[in-house]
């Protein structure tokens, strides 16, 4: 038997979809689409693993209720704090704090957009 593979990851925004990929551009660290250009009615950030694309497309509709569905990024390289603070210096904000003494938890955050994602403990804490 033959299963579908999730092909692309798609971000609704108001504004830009140029804008918003290039925020995710600077999280992950890939580059936008040769052809994207600001203005465009999308944008395309592929995983050169080959792993799904995330996919850009503006809406007339802003967000108006809470994510049903959203990413979970474990850093790599730094720890989940230093990780937080490069993200708002991206222009994301941190929506509610639910980091642990323990060192458990995570930190929910927001794109420019409003697209909710979290951020847990990476191999450095």
């Amino acid at each position: 038997m033959s299963f579908p593979t999730i092909h692309n990851i798609t971000f609704d925004c108001t504004g830009d979809p140029y804008d918003l990929g290039l925020f995710w551009s600077a999280v992950f660290g890939r580059p936008l689409a040769d052809d994207d250009k600001p203005g465009d009615p999308e944008a395309v950030l592929k995983d050169p693993a080959g792993g799904p694309t995330l996919l850009f497309i503006q809406v007339p509709e802003g967000k108006s209720v809470k994510n049903r569905l959203h990413l979970d990024l474990r850093p790599h390289g730094r720890t989940r704090d230093e990780e937080v603070e490069r993200l708002i210096s991206l222009g994301a904000r941190l929506v509610a704090d639910h980091r642990r003494p323990d060192g458990g938890g995570w930190a929910l955050m927001s794109d420019p957009e409003g697209n909710e994602f979290c951020v847990e403990r990476g191999e450095l804490g």
